[in-house]
């Protein structure tokens, strides 16, 4: 029998420590498969887990699982793990990790730390305004400016809306949203594949700042996220494609619809470079022994 490390942690919280999205870490997953990765994932029934491996490359490897698959990148099992890394490996506030979507920076001040995203790819949206609005329970009027499928790390369909009325009252449409907002996820190295439906929507919420949401599809039923880091990076993405004015520098509220309110930090420097942050706050620790 082997023993495990793990700990708990709260990603992108705010004044509480019960606030913020929750991630389960794996200090050192070396001696783990990638089913057993899974069936841990499964266990634990968070979002996400995480598992901490070596790496030549960067400073730790990363594997990222939600309950039923395995992600290439994902926000706040970035800055959950990079927290984790620098106290099990000593490695300081600038490090690196090493994920399926390819190397990401992150750096921290305290417990506040921060990621770099790719630069973003962007595609076109092929719903119409009104089959978008009516997979969000809203009207077409509801809608903002031009949607998106954006990825910098991890495709997702962004949508403005024309108010943070119109964010606090989407009720998705589950049949619609696997019609409107799926895609086929990359095959994991067991070459399993696996379609997901997601959908980010947000409004300025005054100088600023942002109010958003991120749903997406489980077991047929709409599941909304607290606190989505890829998201974000993908609204510094939509930002960059759409023309916004650089610098610009956003706080993201997102989370009090599931009551877990989650703050983010969104920046897009004078380079289009995008960067996302949040604090960080360990909970507990525990082992897993099989």
């Amino acid at each position: 029998m082997r023993h495990y490390r793990f700990r708990i942690l709260n990603v992108f919280a705010r004044e509480d420590a019960l606030s913020g999205n929750p991630l389960a870490v794996f200090e050192d997953a070396i001696g783990l498969d990638e089913t057993t990765m899974q069936a841990l994932a499964l266990q634990f029934n968070l979002s996400e887990t995480t598992f901490i491996l070596p790496s030549t490359a960067a400073t730790a490897q990363v594997r990222i699982f939600t309950p039923s698959f395995e992600m290439a990148f994902a926000g706040h099992p970035t800055l959950g793990s990079a927290h984790v890394v620098r106290e099990s490996l000593r490695a300081g506030d600038s490090l690196s990790l090493e994920m399926r979507a390819g190397i990401v920076p992150v750096t921290a001040s305290g417990d506040h730390w921060t990621l770099e995203a790719k630069p973003p790819r962007t595609r076109e949206v092929a719903a119409s305004r009104d089959a978008l609005a009516a997979m969000l329970g809203l009207s077409a009027a509801d809608l903002g400016t031009t949607p998106l499928w954006v990825n910098t790390g991890a495709e997702q369909l962004v949508i403005p809306l024309a108010s943070t009325d119109a964010v606090v009252r989407c009720a998705p449409d589950s049949a619609l949203l696997m019609r409107d907002a799926s895609l086929d996820l990359p095959a994991s190295p067991s070459g399993a594949r696996s379609v997901r439906a997601m959908a980010y929507v947000w409004s300025r919420a005054g100088e600023g700042s942002v109010l958003a949401r991120f749903f997406f599809s489980k077991h047929g039923a709409v599941v909304e996220d607290p606190g989505t880091g890829s998201a974000c990076a993908n609204l510094g993405g939509w930002l960059v494609a759409t023309g916004a004015a650089q610098p610009q520098a956003l706080v993201v509220d997102q989370g009090e619809a599931v009551a877990r309110p989650c703050r983010l930090g969104l920046k897009v420097d004078a380079d289009a470079r995008i960067f996302v942050s949040g604090r960080v706050i360990e909970l507990g620790r525990g082992t897993i022994s099989l």
